[in-house]
């Protein structure tokens, strides 16, 4: 029991990982993956959780034995490093926050029948409402709310998981097909399914951050174990709710011919329309409190990040202004990003897929060179030798990284024929 007290106690950083995580690469690819191609999509599922798990704890180690921000060691290692994960923040400042928004204000209208009010409108509701939560309540109330939606968010996704393996699979249709994998439209879509999965590699920068206020508000410092093995649990929940979605849209849709739109709110109403249609209209409250959850939880989450990153790299680029370390630089910065965003989005809706494609080409781009520049900073001379990443790990990384510009070299070639 006492273990398990502390355990409570410890979450933080991987809760609210889990939390950013489990957004539209969950709800709108998982669940596509299983939809279109069944079961077989829990291997690059596993596959990107495994190989890109090394960059992500590498946010968490750094941080906890040195006791300062992945950002500050990208900065130690020259200025370079510090600028090229800043166009990555950059582009994500203007990117990001908007297609998160816009997803979850599409959903919540069409979750809750409330047609007569505007994308836009909803969307700065939720700006108000999300950014009086971070502003009011810091970084203490988000690690605490986030613990009762995301077991509010899991409970209600293990429910439903439960409930569409009793029911069985929609019987399959006359002149269904197994589609094919590895054509153009199936490669593309395993591009962005192990892209996005479990979320980009610039986010263990955000990571980071948090186990830096984690640090700030504990009572007494976590051993490094004890700090890994808090992240480890976040990550592996995000993993095991990624195989929750797949078998959601295995059991729901794989067999049936339904088109699945491509639009992220669209999909979702398909989502849980058919889940009504197949388990019955009185399991609508809980898939609908679980797609809601899921992409309101990434929407805090994410801003919070997003403007912690943003003061950071700011503060790292003009170290001698000290603006930047007030904690109502933190407010200012909050208030910014929703301002920015909700601009984007009333300006530029008719664009959004195109400034979505921005942030995805970067964030793929980008992601194997974030992943090296992390091994730098473990590695590196600020780093005590028996706290640095054990061979293993350190193996695993470079298949990562492998893996990961593979993948960025392959997407740049489709998007260069």
């Amino acid at each position: 029991m006492g273990k398990a007290l502390r355990l409570l106690k410890l979450l933080g950083p991987g809760l609210l990982f889990a939390s950013m995580a489990i957004g539209t690469s969950h709800l709108v690819l998982s669940t596509k993956g299983g939809a279109q191609y069944g079961w077989v999509m829990v291997i690059p599922i596993i596959l990107a959780n495994v190989l890109k798990y090394p960059f992500f704890e590498f946010g968490i180690r750094y941080t906890h034995v040195t006791e300062k921000t992945l950002i500050q060691g990208y900065s130690n290692l020259g200025k370079g490093y510090l600028w090229t994960y800043t166009l990555v923040t950059l582009v994500s400042t203007f990117t990001i926050l908007a297609a998160l928004y816009v997803v979850t204000a599409g959903l919540f209208i069409n979750l809750f029948q409330i047609s007569e009010v505007s994308v836009s409108l909803a969307a700065l509701g939720l700006f108000v409402f999300i950014s009086a939560i971070l502003i009011v309540g810091r970084y203490r109330f988000l690690e605490n709310s986030l613990k009762l939606v995301i077991a509010v968010l899991f409970v209600a996704l293990l429910v439903t998981t439960v409930l569409v393996l009793v029911k069985g699979p929609m019987s399959d249709t006359t002149n269904f097909e197994r589609p094919h994998i590895f054509n153009e439209v199936g490669v593309l879509f395993l591009i962005s399914l192990v892209g996005w999965m479990p979320t980009a590699v610039e986010a263990s920068g955000w990571v980071s951050l948090w186990s830096i206020e984690k640090l700030k508000t504990a009572k007494q410092k976590p051993t490094l174990k004890e700090a890994l093995g808090e992240f480890n649990l976040g990550y592996f929940l995000t993993a095991v709710l990624a195989i929750f979605f797949l078998v959601i849209g295995w059991m729901t849709f794989y067999g049936t011919g339904i088109e699945l739109s491509g639009n992220a709110t669209t999909f979702a109403d398909q989502v849980v329309t058919l889940f009504t249609t197949h388990i019955g209209d009185w399991a609508y409250i809980i898939i609908a409190v679980a797609a809601f959850a899921t992409m309101f939880s990434t929407c805090m989450t994410a801003h919070d990040a997003v403007s912690r990153v943003s003061l950071d790299v700011l503060g790292k680029l003009m170290p001698t202004k000290k603006v930047f370390e007030k904690k109502s630089a933190f407010v200012l910065m909050v208030l910014l990003m929703a301002a920015i965003n909700w601009m984007v989005i009333s300006i530029f809706s008719a664009n959004m897929g195109n400034l979505v494609a921005l942030a995805t080409f970067v964030s793929f781009v980008m992601a194997p060179i974030i992943g090296w520049m992390n091994l730098k900073a473990v590695m590196g001379d600020d780093m005590p030798l028996e706290q640095r990443p054990k061979l293993g790990l350190r193996i695993l990384t470079y298949l990562g990284m492998v893996f990961l510009a593979a993948f960025a070299l392959y997407y740049c070639y489709i998007l260069l024929q």
